[in-house]
């Protein structure tokens, strides 16, 4: 009775052993088939959705679709230009605070001012060369001359607000309280031009549609509207602090 039942364990652990190689085995052939299939699955499709107009809806283009940039007018890249020129002497005015002034309000302010527009420079120099544009406007042609043009003064028009280089002299020559309110009065000047330059690009027909031109237009009109502000506070005599 017991050699019966030591056999029959036997026989069933046989049984048993058998069972679990050959779950074993199909486990690892269904895990060796799987894995391939799962790996040659392609990747989705970029999808490129195009908003629609206002009361339109969107659609969804092929994915062969690419990215071209928007149509610009001339207003736009004169604008950019001529705002490149513009930046420029503010941040010319800006270098002659360290040497000529310790007004910490007036060092902090141009600092400032010398950071953002070297910055929006490099921005717009970006956005003239993606479109294949000159960076600086081409030279006037001086018809019926035959002198070497006058670099120095005459060769460009001043944009809106800059300084003259007559106003640039005396700034050079100011010191302390006389440089900060030459400063302070110039660089207003100087914005207040900025702000006329965006306010012409946006009455031109057609201009300033450029999504990228637009939402940099807009930045310098409320920054320097901002700065304007603060500027007009120092003249009053007033710390930076009060206003805040």
């Amino acid at each position: 009775m017991k050699s019966y039942h030591w056999k029959s364990e036997r026989k069933l652990r046989s049984v048993m052993g058998v069972a679990a190689v050959r779950s074993g085995v199909i486990t690892a052939i269904l895990a060796a088939f799987s894995l391939p299939v799962c790996a040659q699955q392609p990747a989705p499709s970029p999808v490129v959705v195009q908003p629609g107009a206002p009361g339109e809806p969107t659609r969804t283009l092929p994915p062969s679709t690419r990215a071209t940039l928007p149509p610009r007018s001339t207003a736009d890249v004169q604008f950019m230009q001529g705002m490149i020129m513009h930046h420029a002497q503010a941040i010319e005015m800006t270098a002659l605070i360290e040497s000529h002034t310790e007004d910490k309000d007036l060092r902090s302010l141009g600092s400032r001012i010398s950071s953002s527009q070297s910055d929006e420079i490099k921005f717009m120099k970006r956005w003239l060369t993606a479109r294949g544009e000159l960076v600086s406007p081409p030279m006037p042609e001086m018809a019926g001359r035959h002198t070497p043009m006058d670099m120095s003064a005459h060769s460009m028009p001043l944009m809106p607000g800059m300084l003259t280089p007559k106003q640039m002299e005396a700034l050079k020559k100011a010191k302390g309280k006389e440089f900060h309110h030459l400063f302070l009065t110039g660089m207003i000047q100087h914005h207040n031009g900025a702000l006329i330059m965006v306010k012409d690009l946006f009455d031109t027909a057609g201009a300033g549609q450029d999504a990228e031109l637009f939402n940099f237009a807009t930045d310098v009109d409320s920054g320097q509207r901002a700065e304007i502000r603060i500027m007009q506070t120092m003249l009053r005599g007033k710390p930076l602090e009060e206003k805040r």
